[in-house]
């Protein structure tokens, strides 16, 4: 419950800077570059210390490596819908959901070692 309402806060804040940034004219795939960048740590902040009580930033390039990854599908979602004729905006609040359903896994296992549905040892 934590992860979705901390998700909720870093998701809203992400999407509002990619839509903020297209709506000043960045390119779509410029603005979800800078949101990305820009909510890296503060979200690794958030998980860490609010969602699953980690402390220190030794699990921290494993997180940024997983926020890659998430990066690169929601780019290239993003690139296939824009071909099809969606609006930029329309498009990233399609692949919000998704992605961060695969955050959520991926956040996880970084910071405890375990993927969300095995049980703690």
């Amino acid at each position: 419950m934590r992860f979705a309402m901390v998700g909720v806060l870093n998701t809203a804040f992400g999407y509002a800077l990619f839509a903020a940034l297209n709506l000043s004219g960045l390119p779509p795939q410029a603005a979800l570059a800078i949101a990305f960048s820009g909510g890296v740590l503060w979200n690794f902040m958030t998980h860490a210390r609010l969602v699953f009580d980690t402390r220190g930033f030794r699990r921290l390039p494993f997180y940024v490596l997983s926020y890659l990854v998430i990066y690169g599908l929601n780019a290239a979602s993003l690139e296939g819908l824009l071909a099809i004729g969606l609006h930029p905006i329309m498009a990233q609040g399609i692949i919000v959901l998704p992605a961060a359903i695969l955050a959520f896994i991926a956040i996880s296992r970084v910071l405890t070692d375990r993927f969300p549905w095995e049980p703690e040892a």
